[in-house]
């Protein structure tokens, strides 16, 4: 067993599996401590780094790509402290860290691990039901079915359209931004209606805007990771992407459904305007935002 506690958390490794726990001191991100215990199988892995500095050194872990529905997710956009990959050691420290990156190591050397991308999750991501209170609204997922509650302080027409809900099997893709404190984030829920639909996230049902607290607002990757966990791996996706493209022979799919989804979107907002839940001008102006992201 090679293992290292810290204040920022315990890495224990048995030869098969790194446990990392994160720590309960006030200086571990709300985001990891939410997340909770990891358990990363060997083949999983990449390589483990010792990064060695002045005052405080690193452990980082590298993941094989496609084997974590949470890096899927975010893209490699969880700030650094949120990283559970990512284990800060003191300098006195630095020995038992670089000692517990050597075994690691070794052991992907003795189990041959390759280092190619893998064709399917080897973790599962959070367990659900699972909840996250946002500055834009409530976002719940059951693993069948995404919930969207609006708050009070969320655009009109997202209230106007009352709690949206998406089935699992409707979804084509989650896409996820965090809310840095100096721009706004959002999670958007892609579904082949909303492939051609480019809304500012303040004004697309299908999408939360994170504009309020980084710290709470970072909790939606929870949802993003389970959501994420449960669609086809990215390695079995060979039709239609995010941006509308198939994949295999390079044209936009579906032209008469394109039509068909911006004549319903129109439609959608002409009620709103007569029944005089949109202004004039916020009409006008959502109108020429559904147009242009159908041109």
């Amino acid at each position: 067993m090679a293992e290292i506690i810290q204040r920022d958390g315990t890495w224990a490794f048995d030869g098969s599996t790194i446990r990392i726990t994160p720590g309960l001191h006030r200086c571990v991100p709300l985001f990891r401590q939410t997340y909770g215990e990891v358990s990363v199988p060997l083949e999983a892995v990449s390589d483990v780094v010792w990064e060695p500095e002045r005052r405080r050194g690193r452990l980082r872990m590298r993941l094989r790509e496609g084997a974590d529905p949470l890096l899927q997710a975010t893209g490699g956009r969880l700030p650094e402290a949120a990283d559970p990959y990512r284990l800060a050691v003191d300098a006195d420290r630095g020995g038992v860290a670089e000692y517990v990156a050597e075994e690691i190591r070794h052991a992907l050397l003795l189990d041959r691990i390759p280092k190619e991308p893998t064709t399917a999750y080897l973790l599962p991501g959070p367990p659900v039901p699972v909840s996250v209170r946002s500055s834009d609204g409530t976002v719940s997922f059951d693993g069948t079915q995404v919930r969207i509650d609006w708050a009070d302080t969320s655009d009109r027409v997202k209230r106007a359209t009352g709690p949206r809900i998406i089935a699992l099997g409707d979804l084509v893709q989650v896409e996820w931004l965090p809310n840095s404190g100096f721009e706004d984030g959002f999670l958007r829920f892609v579904t082949p209606e909303t492939v051609f639909s480019k809304l500012p996230p303040e004004r697309d049902p299908y999408t939360l805007d994170l504009w309020g607290s980084v710290r709470r607002d970072l909790l939606t990757a929870l949802v993003a990771t389970a959501v994420t966990a449960r669609l086809p791996h990215p390695s079995t996706r060979t039709g239609a992407g995010c941006d509308g493209r198939d994949r295999r022979r390079g044209t936009v799919p579906g032209r008469a459904d394109h039509h068909d989804v911006l004549l319903r979107r129109l439609r959608e907002l002409g009620e709103l305007h007569r029944d005089g839940v949109l202004t004039d001008e916020e009409f006008a102006t959502t109108k020429a935002a559904v147009l242009r992201g159908f041109g």
